[in-house]
């Protein structure tokens, strides 16, 4: 049987790290896993967001 290669294998067992980083005028929340929050005004919103997907991943 073949193994699987690719984006899912390698992130496997991966601990979700995210940060936030501003763009212009808005702050983005990003995960080591490649995902990638909406932009948004508020700081603590993108944060938000970031926590929402550590505890949802």
């Amino acid at each position: 049987m073949a193994q699987a290669d690719g984006p899912d294998r390698a992130l496997q067992g991966q601990e979700h790290l995210t940060t936030t980083s501003e763009q212009g005028r808005f702050c983005v929340a990003r995960c080591t896993c490649g995902w990638r929050g909406p932009a948004r005004r508020a700081r603590s919103q993108a944060r938000t967001d970031a926590e929402g997907h550590a505890v949802g991943a």
